[in-house]
């Protein structure tokens, strides 16, 4: 390995993101590796961008990129890897929050060694809050069943990935970037190691019930049409059920002549293909309103400004 990049999306992060770069020079230094560090400051309404900003200016193989409005952390890391440097051959994303522990970035380089293409850690007990570790539920629940992730594959944000899997990633250029769908249609070579994760210290996380529909949204529309032909089984049920009813109907009537004609079933009815049908209508809605947006070339992000000032001097020198 010549060198590694690790790319950190930044998010209300002003008073853990230093840590967090500091203990990524003491874990390399000890593996003498040579690194660069991407700290990609996502719209982050407190003042994580001057901190970041500084430590560029203060460290060496540290870039500092500001995007110009919130796209969303995997955007983020996705501009992230468009600013790695040409010789960097593996790549390492992490959080900001000091929770991922960037000194057993080893263990999953070893595990790399093995042969995979991407390592992802496996935290043995999760520090996330209960919604954070039932909306990771879900999101691995989702994996599994549209995008076709295996039963036994752990995904997290903390993973270790080869260059040539970054730089397919890099060709997606829809505006919805979900990591774990390109990282699945990129390779199946992927392993998982075993570390720790560490309580949050500072602050709460940043993601909110709409940014992980959000997410989620991104994952199967982006990759998967499962959910359309889920709605297609849907409508021949439905269709099918409600052809036995007509039938149960009308020999129900002949038996009985004096069943009286039902206007509750007929109304329950009613409401139960409505929303089925607005439901498949809105999921179909949803497919082509991605489709739209993506053809007039929405943007997957927007930099506004990049400062590494001391890599650009030594570019110079």
């Amino acid at each position: 390995m010549k060198k590694i990049g690790f790319v950190i999306p930044c998010y209300r992060s002003e008073k853990t993101i230093n840590g967090v770069v500091q203990e990524i020079e003491d874990a390399v230094s000890k593996m003498h590796l040579e690194y660069e560090i991407l700290l990609v400051n996502d719209y982050s309404p407190d003042n994580t961008f001057q901190v970041i900003k500084s430590i560029a200016e203060t460290h060496h193989g540290v870039t500092a990129v500001n995007m110009a409005k919130n796209f969303g952390q995997h955007a983020a890391i996705m501009a992230g890897f468009s600013y790695l440097s040409d010789d960097t051959d593996v790549v390492c994303c992490l959080d900001d929050d000091g929770q991922t522990p960037a000194d057993e970035v080893e263990k999953m380089l070893s595990k790399l060694e093995e042969g995979y293409d991407v390592v992802y850690a496996e935290y043995e007990t999760k520090e996330h809050s209960s919604f954070r570790n039932f909306g990771s539920k879900i999101n691995s629940m989702m994996a599994e069943h549209l995008l076709g992730k295996p039963k036994d594959l752990y995904l997290s944000s903390y993973f270790v990935a080869r260059r040539f899997v970054i730089e397919k990633i890099l060709e997606y250029e829809n505006p919805y970037p979900y990591l774990p769908g390109l990282v699945l249609r990129t390779t199946g070579n992927i392993g998982n190691v075993s570390v720790q994760h560490r309580s949050r210290e500072i602050g709460t996380s940043g993601y909110t019930m709409k940014k992980l529909l959000g997410l989620w949204l991104n994952g199967f529309t982006a990759f998967s049409i499962k959910p359309l032909r889920i709605a297609t089984l849907l409508g021949f049920v439905s269709a099918i059920g409600g052809f036995l009813f007509v039938i149960y109907t009308i020999i129900n009537k002949i038996i009985n002549i004096n069943v009286p004609v039902g206007w509750s079933s007929t109304i329950a009815a009613i409401f139960l293909m409505g929303g089925l049908i607005l439901m498949v209508l809105g999921m179909i809605g949803e497919y082509i309103g991605r489709i739209y947006i993506s053809m007039n070339k929405a943007p997957q992000y927007v930099i506004r400004e990049c400062i590494n000032p001391l890599n650009e001097e030594e570019r110079e020198g």
